[in-house]
């Protein structure tokens, strides 16, 4: 008798339409149920069969109402399905806040958050959403993909007019929403899917399958570039991408894109600020099967980049305008310095200012034109004069040698040592101060010493 009633409850629950069969008996008791759907649902969403994904989550919240999870990723599934129903999305992301208040969970409370904020972007309330996304912030700042829909917020926001309704934030913590009668509607769609089932014709079950094939693991999308005068082109390395379901956007500083994972993650890749700015309206992007292609228009054509990213530009604004393409060092150059380079020196009294010494020992005397005759101080000049054109026309040179040739022995190798170690950086005749050790390379202001061949 026992195993006449096993076999019909069997066969009761097996609904000839289904896409899986649950078999029941004494080692897997019915309260079972809810865990199987769940799991069916999440390979569903997994494998991108977002319809199948809500049926069995819907039939998961019929047995188990109060569970957290499953309200949301059926939200998840709502939003990615073909055309996204964003309000079933939100009505299950705002059930899902409510009882992950109620149990305490940061993590739950953050998620639900997460998809509120998102099924509320669908809808253009982008207040709303950006509110909800302030306390994902608040109970998970470390989310990943908490940065690109704060961007995204702030985008739609700043070309809204003043007033308009969709950037006032009028959403609450917690909401409103009414957990038995969700509960309660899955039961009532539960059982009529079932009895659909039992009134059509039996069809054989089918496998879940991918409706699309993701061949490169998240770990391994890279992504190129090149450019030419008046356009920068920008290659992501990743097969599958769903064309209905990425979403991509291009601002005149920045580049995202977003599209499902098998794992039911999202792949976020974002590029800002970029090195200059670009022109939007004439961009374009093209999602392939093995790649995605974007386009992005120069805004200043035959401007150079040298990255995708400028690390140095200051974050933009609703008040700023767009940066100077050309460096401001080049537009504007310093002017030459009216005063010579300061040269080391070891000499108490400061330094001096050689090149006028050296002009002043080199300036040839003023002839005299009486009889050739020359007084003391025209002798004294004339003994001091330096003739510069045995050394190429160089003074400095001629001045140098003058200075070493009359020197005493210490002046001599104070000189010859200060100048050899210093790598021609100091020249002093201090033997006394020179002699206590190595003198260091010391080159003028604003130059930097280098050894030979970096």
């Amino acid at each position: 008798m026992e195993e006449i009633m096993s076999k019909h409850m069997a066969n009761s629950v097996q609904g000839s339409g289904s896409s899986e069969s649950i078999t029941l008996s004494r080692d897997k008791p019915i309260q079972h149920s809810a865990k199987d759907a769940a799991s069916l649902g999440a390979e569903a969403l997994a494998a991108g069969n977002f319809p199948l994904a809500i049926s069995q989550y819907t039939k998961a919240i019929a047995t188990y109402p109060q569970a957290v999870d499953y309200y949301i990723k059926r939200s998840t599934a709502y939003t990615r399905t073909s055309p996204s129903d964003y309000a079933s999305s939100l009505a299950d992301a705002e059930v899902a806040v409510v009882l992950a208040h109620n149990r305490g969970k940061r993590e739950s409370i953050a998620q639900a958050q997460l998809r509120r904020g998102i099924a509320l972007f669908g809808l253009g309330r982008y207040g709303d959403a950006g509110k909800c996304f302030e306390w994902v912030k608040k109970m998970s700042p470390k989310e990943k993909s908490l940065l690109i829909w704060e961007a995204k917020v702030q985008g739609k926001l700043s070309g809204l007019e003043s007033g308009d309704s969709k950037g006032e934030a009028t959403v609450k913590e917690v909401p409103d929403a009414d957990t038995e009668k969700a509960g309660a509607d899955a039961k009532k769609a539960e059982t009529a899917r079932v009895s659909s089932e039992k009134a059509a014709a039996p069809k054989p079950s089918t496998p879940v399958a991918s409706s699309e094939t993701f061949a490169t693991p998240p770990s391994k999308i890279r992504h190129e570039w090149y450019q030419s005068t008046d356009s920068v082109t920008v290659t992501l390395l990743a097969k599958g991408v769903p064309k209905d379901r990425a979403t991509v956007d291009i601002q005149p500083s920045s580049l995202s894109i977003s599209f499902p994972l098998p794992t039911g993650a999202d792949y976020d890749f974002s590029l800002e600020p970029l090195f200059a700015p670009i022109d939007p309206s004439t961009s374009t992007h093209k999602i392939m099967s093995t790649k995605v292609e974007f386009v992005l228009k120069k805004a200043t054509p035959g401007q150079k980049w040298h990255s995708l990213e400028n690390p140095h530009a200051l974050p933009a604004t609703s008040d700023s305008t767009s940066p100077d393409p050309i460096p401001h060092a080049i537009l504007n150059p310093k002017p030459a310095q009216d005063t010579p380079p300061a040269y080391p020196t070891s000499s108490r009294s400061g330094p001096k200012n050689w090149d006028k010494l050296a002009e002043d020992l080199t300036k040839k005397p003023a002839k005299k034109s009486d009889n050739d005759t020359k007084d003391a101080t025209d002798a004294e000049a004339e003994d001091t004069y330096i003739d510069d054109d045995e050394d190429g026309g160089d003074p400095a040179n001629a001045f140098f040698k003058k200075i070493f040739k009359d020197a005493d022995p210490d002046t001599k190798r104070a000189m010859m040592k200060s100048y050899q170690e210093s790598n021609g950086t100091a020249l002093s005749t201090n033997w006394a101060e020179v002699g206590r050790g190595k003198v260091e390379t010391s080159p003028p202001e604003g130059m930097v010493a280098k050894k030979w061949g970096e």
